[in-house]
């Protein structure tokens, strides 16, 4: 076995800058997801019967198809009708698509599993539904949504890899043009795995202290 690590080392700071693309494209499409989410989860929970169909299509769809499927028709689908986006446009924009997709169901969830009672009774006080939900429901679905929402946001920083596949330069993209330089699969894929690895456990690090702050409200 012939290993050496003194090669990737030296290239270390060309890792780190695929590492730093890797979190932009992961966060926007968790902030840009989120969004999605959200709205997913009203319309889902409507009682408009035109809104709760396209959640379940929106989700449906989605949870339904592969993310690199997804990725595909935005960068080389699209362009056929007219419709070019960039690479970093497309990663991100699939990205927060298929996250807002998974983030829909968790919020569905956290909101219905509050007691119905309790949006009964605010609404006997005078509360409209609206207000009713953003001072009574959303703060209890919020603490019992936490724990699945920081599996699925590391899910999406760990399926950000998949964003190499429509030439964004993150990462893993980074570190597959360090191999073709210094033909050193083992070392080059283990210390992404490590990179990986790190930024993992800070998020999941600051999520657990979230989670906790939520819990003493």
């Amino acid at each position: 076995m012939n290993l050496d690590y003194s090669v990737i080392l030296s290239k270390l700071p060309i890792l780190l800058q695929g590492g730093i693309v890797t979190l932009k494209v992961s966060l926007f499409a968790l902030l840009i997801g989120m969004i999605f989410g959200l709205f997913g989860a009203l319309f889902r929970i409507s009682s408009n019967r035109v809104l709760n169909s396209i959640g379940f299509v929106y989700v449906w769809i989605i949870r339904g198809t592969p993310l690199m499927v997804q990725l595909f028709i935005l960068y080389f689908g699209l362009p056929q009708l007219g419709i070019k986006l960039s690479s970093m446009t497309a990663g991100i924009l699939g990205l927060a698509v298929n996250t807002g997709a998974y983030v829909t169901e968790i919020l569905r969830a956290g909101i219905q599993a509050v007691d119905k009672g309790q949006m009964e009774a605010a609404q006997s006080l005078g509360m409209s539904y609206s207000k009713a939900m953003v001072r009574i429901i959303a703060p209890q679905a919020v603490k019992i949504s936490i724990p699945p929402l920081v599996n699925q946001f590391i899910m999406t920083l760990k399926n950000s890899s998949i964003a190499s596949l429509v030439t964004i330069t993150e990462l893993l993209r980074t570190g597959e043009q360090l191999i073709y330089t210094t033909f050193r699969s083992f070392e080059v894929y283990t210390t992404i795995g490590v990179i990986y690895l790190i930024m993992n456990s800070i998020f999941m690090v600051i999520a657990n202290q979230l989670e906790r702050r939520m819990a003493q409200k």
